[in-house]
């Protein structure tokens, strides 16, 4: 009988280190992905505008400011707008005469809000999640032929 209950101590041991054990392994995964998020998301902001052709503006669109890149490609002038919109990061590129509604855009990845300041040469990205918000400055040096 001691054998016994001890064997069931034993297994009532090994349960609750399992179940403490998947509890903590999710809360680090969900904590990774929300991170890796954020961190992709302002990222790819900074990439865009890092190849961007062109000087980048910023302009308002729907309830917020929208990151405008224009590029031409075969003599055709094109916008790549970035914004945030129902919850999402969202990208729309279209030709420059179309019009375009926040709706239109494909969803990049969940973001809350987008808030683009741009002062000089300094260009300052502020980016909300569900969580936390991350700011990144970007310098924005151009030559008189817009490279960067």
């Amino acid at each position: 009988m001691a054998a016994l209950l001890l064997l069931g101590v034993f297994a009532v041991c090994i349960l609750s280190v399992l179940l403490t054990s998947a509890r903590a392994y999710q809360t680090l995964t969900e904590r990774d992905r929300v991170a890796f998020e954020q961190r992709t998301a302002i990222q790819y902001i900074a990439t865009k505008v890092r190849q961007a052709p062109g000087q980048i503006q910023i302009e308002k669109f729907g309830d917020g400011n929208a990151l405008l890149i224009p590029e031409e490609i075969d003599g055709t002038a094109y916008i790549t707008r970035i914004y945030c919109h129902d919850g999402w990061l969202k990208e729309l590129f279209t030709d420059k005469l179309s019009e375009v509604s926040p709706e239109d855009g494909e969803a990049i990845l969940p973001a809350r809000s987008l808030v683009l300041h741009q002062s000089d040469a300094l260009l300052r990205i502020q980016l909300t999640d569900a969580l936390e918000t991350a700011q990144l400055y970007l310098s924005l040096r151009c030559t008189e032929g817009g490279d960067r």
